[in-house]
């Protein structure tokens, strides 16, 4: 049975923080489900580059490619960059990805946006932030 892939699309920084949160959060997907072949690619500054992982996709045995930008708001890359790195035309989420010399559908998902999961993790993160000044 063929999976999905998943590209999972970070920024990239001279750091390395942002390749591991990267890399980890891939790896977390990849353990809560078995549905999906994923792997990490960045923008700028790191490796695998979008393009990259895009080639080891071709080699996969997928039946559907979806691209999901680890960003929290729409900009330039998100609206512009990947869509072009993808094929997409302006404005559309949907094309085709050739591989193993079949198309396949793509998908190019939102980045997290205004989501209640966002809002929760922050109250988190405020929670354990307070809960550091304890003695």
């Amino acid at each position: 049975m063929a999976l999905k892939g998943m590209l999972l699309v970070g920024h990239g920084s001279k750091l390395p923080y942002n390749k591991e949160l990267i890399e980890t959060t891939a790896r977390l997907i990849a353990e809560k489900t078995g549905d999906y072949i994923i792997k990490p690619g960045f923008m700028s500054l790191n490796t695998p580059t979008v393009e990259e992982q895009l080639e080891a996709f071709r080699r996969e045995d997928i039946e559907m490619l979806v691209v999901v930008p680890l960003f929290l708001a729409k900009g330039v890359h998100i609206n512009q960059d990947i869509p072009e790195l993808l094929g997409l035309p302006k404005g559309e989420r949907c094309g085709t990805f050739q591989l193993n010399g079949k198309a396949v559908p793509l998908v190019y998902a939102n980045p997290i946006g205004s989501d209640p999961l966002l809002a929760e993790l922050m109250l988190k993160n405020a929670s354990d932030a307070i809960a550091e000044l304890k003695p």
